[in-house]
C-alpha cells in the first residue's frame, strides 16, 4: 500500500496539485476536526466506490491511518484501484506536524 506523509500532502495542497482528498471518518469526527476533502465514512465505502477517482491521485485519511488503510485495501482488491495513497498517521499527524489548531480527539 502506498503511503504519503502529512508534509507531502501539505506540499500537494500548497502547489495546487490536482488530487482528490477523501476522509473516511464518521460525520461527528469530521465536525470536531477536518483538513478538507470529501467525507465518505468507512462503512459507506463499498456503496460509494464510484466517488473515488481512478484518473488522479487519491489521498485517503482518517484519525490515525488505520481505517483509511482498510478502505484502500478494499478498493484495491475489490475495484482494482492503483492510485490510492494512505495518509500516514492521519489527522493526528496533521495536528502534530502541520497545524496544531486541528483538534486532537
Amino acid at each position: 500500500m502506498k503511503e504519503i506523509s502529512v508534509k507531502e500532502l501539505k506540499q500537494m495542497m500548497d502547489s495546487g496539485e490536482d488530487f482528490q482528498l477523501i476522509d473516511v471518518r464518521e460525520p461527528n469526527e469530521f465536525e470536531v476536526a477536518e483538513i478538507g476533502g470529501e467525507l465518505i465514512p468507512l462503512s459507506t465505502v463499498p456503496d460509494n466506490a464510484d466517488k473515488f477517482s481512478k484518473e488522479k491521485k487519491v489521498v485517503v485519511h482518517c484519525r490515525s491511518g488505520k481505517r483509511s488503510a482498510n478502505a484502500i485495501q478494499y478498493l484495491e482488491q475489490q475495484h482494482g484501484f492503483d492510485n490510492l495513497y494512505n495518509l500516514a498517521g492521519g489527522i493526528l499527524a496533521w495536528s502534530d506536524e502541520i497545524d496544531p489548531s486541528v483538534q486532537k480527539y
